[in-house]
């Protein structure tokens, strides 16, 4: 298989051509001169230019046939065609996932570069060094910031891969199943980086499951000796880092919205809702607001939360941090009329993922409604998105 591997970058820039046995049909053909082991996905007309253009993720109602025996298997490399059954590029198959394929390279990448088609060991190489490349270019790691997102999913043509840095820790979360086929290979790409010297894995269980990956099949694959807790400066500020914390354990996507709070805050009373470990109220007081309150539910994130105040030997008179529901505080602050100079709203996810909410059925639009209503903007259950919100922001006046 992989000798035929090898053979497919300068034959796939011509749609297979292989010889075959005469009086068979065109699509026999092309089926016939697949390598062992290969499938390919053809889109249905018209499918195609989203996916030309950049989008990885072929949703299977995009596919309209597979071609190749035997059937691809989730985390098998599979060649897409457009509807003329013409390669489009080839990518990583899921059998049960709404994302059939995620594309991994396009036909005009693997025509400049042949090395990487088909091999994802030398693929995440180059993109992982790409990655790093880019961070390197924005000043990432600097002398006030060793914390900072190295692969971020899609925008570093990795779909399914966020790698996070803190410090001399790397933390790998996985969201593809793919993912958790390459582990190895993704771990010896991170390892390659000088300053790295342990690797931690966080696993979203619950989008896993949706890409048909149960928790029992999850491996272990961070050393024993990777510390639990680490400390990290982002843009000058000190911040305590728990690795069982929410998501890889810090928003390291947030840094430049951080540091835009703390340039207008001076002098202005300032509430972080859903502050977590305080991200956004510690910038807050650093750029000179005169009063901080940041609330969140999680006894964890706000014990984090108030050891950043001691790392950074701010004034806890200034900065305060509350255990209380986000919504409940807020009709409270209502009741008082309170208002703040500034207020940062960062919620999770209001709404089930796609999957789970398009299983509720006659639930749909009670849920709509409650998240609509949670942040005070009507969600209409006929838009198809609608039901799929992970992120709404609530509006403050």
């Amino acid at each position: 298989m992989l000798k035929n591997m090898q053979q497919i970058p300068s034959r796939f820039m011509k749609s297979l051509a292989f010889s075959s046995p005469p009086g068979i049909t065109i699509r026999e053909e092309i089926t016939y001169s697949l390598p062992k082991g290969i499938a390919m996905v053809v889109l249905k007309k018209g499918k195609t230019q989203l996916f030309k253009k950049g989008s990885p993720m072929v949703y299977s109602g995009a596919v309209d046939r597979i071609l190749g025996r035997p059937p691809p298997r989730t985390g098998d490399i599979v060649l897409v065609a457009d509807g003329t059954e013409r390669p489009i590029g080839w990518g990583l198959y899921n059998s049960v996932s709404m994302f059939c394929v995620r594309l991994m390279q396009l036909e005009e990448e693997a025509t400049r570069d042949p090395s990487c088609a088909f091999n994802m060991k030398k693929l995440l190489e180059a993109r992982i060094d790409a990655a790093r490349e880019l961070r390197e270019s924005l000043g990432l790691p600097s002398a006030n910031t060793n914390a900072y997102r190295l692969v971020n999913s899609e925008g570093d043509r990795l779909s399914g891969l966020i790698v996070d840095v803190f410090g001399d820790i790397a933390v790998i979360a996985s969201s593809a199943a793919w993912v958790e086929k390459y582990k190895q290979e993704i771990e010896a790409g991170i390892s390659r980086i000088d300053e790295i010297n342990h690797i931690f894995w966080r696993p979203s269980v619950e989008i896993l499951k949706e890409e048909g990956i149960n928790s029992s099949e999850l491996k272990e694959m961070h050393p024993s000796t990777c510390p639990e807790r680490t400390k990290v400066m982002e843009n000058g500020i000190f911040y305590a880092i728990s690795l069982d914390g929410q998501k890889t354990g810090f928003y390291a996507d947030q840094r430049e919205n951080r540091q835009f709070i703390s340039t207008i805050s001076g002098g202005k009373k300032v509430l972080d809702i859903f502050c977590y470990s305080g991200g956004f109220a510690l910038n807050a007081a650093r750029g000179g607001a005169v009063n901080v309150t940041g609330v969140d539910t999680s006894l964890p994130a706000l014990e984090l939360a108030k050891e950043n105040i001691v790392l950074n030997d701010m004034d806890p008179r200034r900065i305060t941090f509350l255990r209380e529901d986000a919504m409940e505080f807020m009709k409270g602050a209502l009741s008082r009329n309170e208002s703040w100079d500034v207020v940062v709203v960062d919620p999770p996810k209001l709404a089930p993922r796609r999957k789970g909410a398009a299983s509720m059925a006659g639930r749909k639009i009670t849920i709509l409604r409650q998240a609509g209503a949670a942040c005070d903007h009507p969600i209409d259950p006929s838009y198809p998105e609608g039901a799929y919100l992970s992120n709404v922001f609530l509006r403050v006046l």
